[in-house]
């Protein structure tokens, strides 16, 4: 396992990919229950490593839509929201 760094230092992609590593090696098995319980506490630190960078993420994409459609919303600048596809108005029938 890599080295144990303090989480408010890590970047999403570092968090990530530790963690991915520590999961490898729970799934692999052969470690005590000691090592495997070590393991499980540091997956549990990079998951909440990686949840906060992904709700910064979501709260600074949120921020920016909102400053671009401003207070009323896209419809009040003749805009339509988009879909969760990112598609803006469009109709998902074939017709």
């Amino acid at each position: 396992m890599t080295a144990r760094t303090d989480g408010s230092a890590l970047g999403y992609e570092q968090a990530r990919d530790e963690l991915i590593e520590v999961v490898r090696r729970l799934e692999a098995g052969g470690t005590t229950l000691e090592e495997s319980l070590a393991l499980w506490e540091r997956g549990e630190e990079l998951a909440k490593v990686c949840r906060r960078w992904l709700d910064g993420a979501r709260a600074r994409l949120d921020a920016a839509l909102a400053e671009r459609d401003g207070p009323e919303g896209p419809e009040a600048t003749g805009g339509t929201a988009a879909s969760a596809d990112g598609r803006r108005g469009e109709d998902d029938t074939d017709g």
